[in-house]
C-alpha cells in the first residue's frame, strides 16, 4: 500500500505562494516560503530515497521544488532591484516611482 509523503502538498503550496509573494510584496514572501519550501522538500527527498516503493506523489514533491525554486529567484530578483534602488534614490524617489505607476493607470 502505498502512502503520501508527509509534506509534498504543502512543499507545492509553498511554491505557488513563494511565486506570488515574490511579485506582488517585494521578493520578502517569495524568498521566504521558498526556503521552507525547500527544506520540507529536502526531508521528504531523503524519505523517498529511502524506499521509494512505500510511496506515491512524488511527482508533486518535484513540481513543488521547481516552484520554489523560480520563487526563489524572482524573490531574490525582487529584492536586489528594492535595495538597488532604495541605495540610489532614497526611500523617497522609491515611493515617487511607486506613484507613477499608480497614476499611469488612471
Amino acid at each position: 500500500m502505498n502512502q503520501k509523503l508527509p509534506n509534498a502538498t504543502t512543499v507545492l503550496v509553498l511554491g505557488i505562494v513563494a511565486i506570488l509573494g515574490s511579485c506582488c510584496c517585494n521578493g520578502i514572501v517569495g524568498v521566504i516560503c521558498g526556503l521552507i519550501g525547500m527544506n520540507l522538500f529536502n526531508k521528504d527527498n531523503a524519505l523517498y530515497q529511502k524506499d521509494p516503493s512505500l510511496y506515491s506523489d512524488y511527482d508533486n514533491l518535484k513540481v513543488g521544488r521547481i516552484l520554489c525554486i523560480i520563487g526563489l529567484v524572482i524573490g531574490i530578483l525582487s529584492l536586489a532591484y528594492m535595495i538597488f534602488v532604495l541605495s540610489t534614490v532614497g526611500w523617497s524617489g522609491y515611493m515617487d516611482q511607486i506613484n507613477q505607476l499608480k497614476n499611469m493607470g488612471k
